[in-house]
């Protein structure tokens, strides 16, 4: 499973509660994704068999709503996410220093040098 920005925001809004069950809207609100962006993440989380889906039993009528398809990390999911998540962090630090400035590629033999 390749863990770009967009799935490690998804990642991180399940690993904020693993045990939690969470709906798309809330997931889109949590992580700022829109739904065309947020479904195919979290179909490509099942495939991977990360994250387990299910369909709400409620009476639409009786709630006001139609019934949610809710999702939650498996325990393989949260083990992986935990890892995916800290590797793309560790990945991205590698590049910015203790402040967050970006820091830049040494080369030798670079201008001003005699």
């Amino acid at each position: 499973m390749q863990v770009t920005a967009a799935v490690a925001k998804v990642l991180a809004a399940f690993l904020a509660d693993p045990g939690a069950d969470r709906y798309g809207l809330d997931l889109m609100r949590a992580t700022g994704h829109p739904s065309g962006t947020l479904y195919p993440i979290l179909q490509r989380l099942q495939r991977a068999g990360w994250v387990a889906a299910h369909w709400e039993e409620v009476d639409p009528v009786a709630a006001g709503r139609p019934a949610r398809r809710y999702y939650r990390l498996t325990a393989d999911g949260t083990v992986a996410a935990r890892a995916a998540v800290a590797a793309l962090y560790e990945t991205l630090a590698r590049g910015y220093d203790a402040k967050g400035a970006v820091i830049a590629p040494t080369t030798h033999g670079s201008l001003g040098s005699a």
